[in-house]
C-alpha cells in the first residue's frame, strides 16, 4: 500500500504529466507549477528539494548555450551547413543521414546535450538555406544522441552511474555495448531514410542554388570565430579528460563559457538573452517532481516488484530489467531509476549468489535507450525541442511518440536479441 505522501506525489506527477503531454499549458509552466505542489504537500522539505535538482545538468546545459550562442554570432555554422550540403550535393536525405551518423559519433564521446547543441545551431542553418521543414533532422539528431551515447562509458549518465557502481571500464562499456549500438543506428536511420524520403524531395534547381553557394561569405566575424573554435576544443578535450581530472561536465562547460564571454568582447546582457531558459526551468521543475516519486519510495516499491515476479528465471531477469528500464525511463527521468535499480541488482547477485553483470549491461541498453520514446524522456530530447519551439518549429509531444515510441521498440527488441544470443545461451 501506498502511504498517504505517496499517493500524493504520485497523483501530482500524473496530473502534471498529463498536461504536458496534451500541451494545452506551456510544460515549463505546468512543471514549475508541479514542483510548487510537491514543497506546498510537504513531499519533502525545500532543502531536499533543492538536492534532488541535477546542477550538474543545468551547469552543462547553461555553459554550452552560452558557447553556441557566441559561436552562432560568428556565421561558423551557416558555413559548416553549407559545406555539408555541398558534399553531398545538397541532397536533404543524404544530409540527414549524415548528420545522423556524426551525432552518434559525437554522442559516443562527448555529452549527448553537448552534441545536440551543436548539431540543433547547424541544422537550423541548413534548413533555412533549402527551405525545409528541420523536423526530421532534429527527431533523427535526437536518437541518435541517445543510441551513441548508450555505446560507452561516457555517453550518458546511466552508464555513468553503472560504471562507478561496479567497477567496469571504458573498454568494458565498448565491448559490451558498442556491437548492439551500432546495429540499432544502422536499423533506425534506415527507417527514417524511408520515412521521409518523400518528405525531404528538393527540386534539382534548389540543389543547384545550394551548390552555387559560396560557404566562406557566411563568416562575418572571423577573429572571433577563430577564439571560438580553440575554446571550443579545448572544452571538448576537457570533457574527454573530465574524469581524470576529477572535474564535473558543468565544471568544464562553465569554464569555457567564462574563458569565452572574457576573450570574446561581447555584452554579457547580449549573450545571456540567447539562453533558453525556458529549458533550464522545466529541468528543475522535472528533477523536483520526480524526486517527489523518489522520496516516497514509489520508484524504489516499482523496482522491488520487478524483482520479486521474475522468481530467480535468469532470462526473465534479463528480459523485465531491459523493458521494465526501457519504458520507465522514457516517462520518467531514468537517472532515479537507474539509481534504484543498482543496489537491488547487487543485493540479486549476492542472494542467488550469481554473476549479475550481463545485467548491468541489460539496464544499460533499457535505460539509455527508452529516453527515445518521449520527448521528455531524456535531456537531450528537451533540450532539442525547446530549440526548436525557440525558432518558430515546435515539435509535439504526440508528433514526436508517433515516431520515436516505435523505434525506441525496435531498438530494444534488437537489445534483447542481442542479450540473448550473448550472456542467457
Amino acid at each position: 500500500m501506498l502511504s498517504q505522501q505517496a499517493l500524493i506525489a504520485l497523483i501530482i506527477f500524473i496530473i502534471t504529466y498529463a498536461i504536458i503531454v496534451s500541451e494545452k499549458i506551456h510544460r515549463t509552466k505546468i512543471a514549475l507549477v508541479g514542483a510548487i505542489f510537491v514543497l506546498f504537500f510537504k513531499i519533502m522539505p525545500q532543502e531536499e528539494a533543492i538536492t534532488k535538482i541535477d546542477f550538474n545538468t543545468i551547469g552543462l546545459l547553461i555553459g554550452m548555450m552560452i558557447i553556441v550562442a557566441i559561436t552562432s554570432k560568428t556565421g561558423l555554422f551557416q558555413y559548416l551547413a553549407v559545406k555539408a550540403a555541398k558534399m553531398v550535393g545538397g541532397d536533404p536525405l543524404k544530409i540527414l543521414v549524415v548528420f545522423f551518423a556524426l551525432t552518434a559519433i559525437c554522442s559516443a564521446l562527448l555529452d549527448n546535450v553537448t552534441t545536440v547543441l551543436l548539431f540543433t545551431s547547424v541544422t537550423f542553418a541548413i534548413s533555412d538555406m533549402l527551405q525545409i521543414n528541420p523536423i526530421p533532422f532534429l527527431i533523427a539528431e535526437i536518437l541518435a544522441a541517445n543510441i551513441g551515447g548508450t555505446g560507452t562509458l561516457i555517453g550518458d549518465p546511466p552508464n555513468i552511474m553503472i560504471g562507478g557502481a561496479t567497477g567496469l571500464g571504458f573498454n568494458d562499456f565498448i565491448l559490451n555495448l558498442m556491437f548492439p549500438v551500432v546495429c540499432i543506428s544502422i536499423a533506425t536511420c534506415w527507417v527514417l531514410y524511408l520515412l521521409y524520403r518523400k518528405e525531404l524531395e528538393i527540386s534539382p534547381e534548389q540543389k543547384k542554388l545550394v551548390m552555387t553557394m559560396e560557404e566562406s561569405s557566411f563568416l562575418v566575424n572571423i577573429p572571433l570565430m577563430k577564439k571560438c573554435i580553440a575554446i571550443l576544443s579545448l572544452t571538448i578535450f576537457g570533457f574527454v579528460l573530465h574524469q581524470a581530472l576529477h572535474f564535473e561536465s558543468a565544471t568544464v562547460a562553465m569554464a569555457g563559457a567564462a574563458l569565452l564571454l572574457l576573450v570574446g568582447g561581447l555584452d554579457p546582457e547580449e549573450v545571456f538573452k540567447e539562453i533558453e531558459w525556458n529549458t533550464i526551468f522545466f529541468f528543475v521543475g522535472l528533477f523536483v517532481l520526480v524526486g517527489g516519486l523518489e522520496v516516497t519510495g514509489i520508484i524504489h516499491q516499482v523496482a522491488e516488484w520487478a524483482m520479486s515476479v521474475t522468481q530467480g528465471n535468469t532470462i526473465m531477469m534479463h528480459v523485465l530489467i531491459l523493458w521494465l528500464s526501457a519504458i520507465g525511463s522514457a516517462f520518467v527521468d531514468n537517472i532515479p531509476f537507474v539509481a534504484t535499480m543498482i543496489p537491488l541488482i547487487k543485493s540479486m547477485g549476492e542472494i542467488g549468489k550469481m554473476d549479475v553483470t550481463s545485467l548491468w549491461w541489460t539496464l544499460s541498453l533499457g535505460a539509455c535507450l527508452g529516453g527515445n520514446g518521449t520527448i521528455i524522456g531524456a535531456s537531450a530530447n528537451v533540450v532539442v525541442s525547446s530549440l526548436a519551439a525557440a525558432h518558430g518549429r515546435p515539435i509535439s509531444f504526440i508528433g514526436y511518440m508517433k515516431i520515436a515510441f516505435p523505434l525506441m521498440l525496435l531498438s530494444i527488441v534488437i537489445s534483447n536479441i542481442y542479450i540473448y544470443f550473448a550472456y542467457l545461451l
